[in-house]
């Protein structure tokens, strides 16, 4: 079809999940700015506007709305949404849903929770693959690394948010690990260009940023960025974990636990270039500044 064909028959219509998350609000936009008609779901009261239909809902019931799409985008957790779409027969061509790296990262992790995390995200993967082999739809899953660009990633936000409050960030002298961040903007792209790639059709497909740098680099130039321009401060290992302890002791950085402390040594970065040549999937370096890693409500 071409595009004089699709203009005669109206906008393109989609159905997104998890459209006001850090990734799904970037997706929207794009959707609009395309012209395309949205039907987002949310399980909390959302604005409508010209070209966006909020309704309210979640991934646990039966679908009530329209039956038919020309693409259903899943921006939020990939194993409630496979479930849904197993259990619902929603007609779209393509299905592009966002899981994660996690599930190799941590699949062999020492934290029994981490390895149910991609434990489940196999599994979701698999079960979405397998509906859509079954229904001739073209399903693509994007997994992304280390998440910045909106203030509400849980990394690199938290990370400027604890140097802002105490001028100095802790790193123990170990934390030199490679990481490949990627702006939340690079991925809303990547879930566009998907759809014209037939290449992408039951494939999954790591999604890392333009650069590659250590895990003190990465942290140094989140610190440089921000106004205050807290020091970075590297201790040994020993004094870092007994640091923590004291953290924990007190309920503060829980997310930092010894799986996650010896994640900062490893180099976690990902094979972009099947991305690149499936549907020219082109990142962004890390380039930051201090909008990127505040959040919202910090802003206001």
């Amino acid at each position: 079809m071409d595009e004089y064909e699709r203009n005669q028959q109206g906008p393109r219509r989609a159905l997104v999940f998890g459209g006001s998350g850090q990734i799904g609000e970037r997706l929207l936009t794009n959707l609009h700015d395309a012209g395309w008609q949205v039907t987002a779901v949310s399980r909390h009261a959302q604005q409508s506007r010209p070209g966006l239909e909020w309704i309210s809902g979640d991934l646990s019931g039966t679908w009530q709305g329209a039956a038919g799409f020309d693409a259903i985008f899943s921006c939020g957790p990939l194993d409630h949404f496979a479930r849904w779409f197993a259990a619902n027969t929603v007609n779209a061509p393509h299905v592009i849903a966002f899981g994660s790296t996690s599930v190799d990262v941590k699949q062999d992790s020492i934290e029994p929770a981490e390895r149910d995390v991609a434990r489940r995200l196999r599994e979701a993967e698999a079960t979405l693959f397998a509906t859509s082999r079954e229904r001739g739809v073209a399903a693509t899953v994007l997994r992304p690394t280390l998440v910045y660009g909106a203030g509400r990633d849980k990394t690199l936000t938290v990370i400027a948010g604890m140097a802002r409050r105490s001028g100095v960030f802790v790193l123990p002298s170990s934390a030199n690990g490679l990481r490949q961040p990627v702006h939340v903007q690079d991925l809303a792209d990547a879930a566009m260009q998907v759809l014209s790639s037939p290449a992408a059709a039951g494939q999954a497909y790591a999604l890392g940023g333009g650069e590659v740098l250590g895990y003190s680099e990465m942290v140094r130039r989140v610190l440089a960025a921000l106004e205050s321009r807290p020091r970075l401060l590297r201790v040994p290992v020993p004094l870092f974990r007994l640091v923590l302890r004291g953290a924990h002791a007190v309920g503060r950085l829980r997310g930092m636990n010894a799986a996650a402390l010896a994640r900062t040594q490893e180099p976690l970065v990902f094979d972009i270039e099947p991305a690149r040549r499936d549907f020219g999937y082109a990142p962004r370096p890390f380039l930051i500044d201090a909008s990127m890693v505040t959040a919202p409500e910090s802003a206001a």
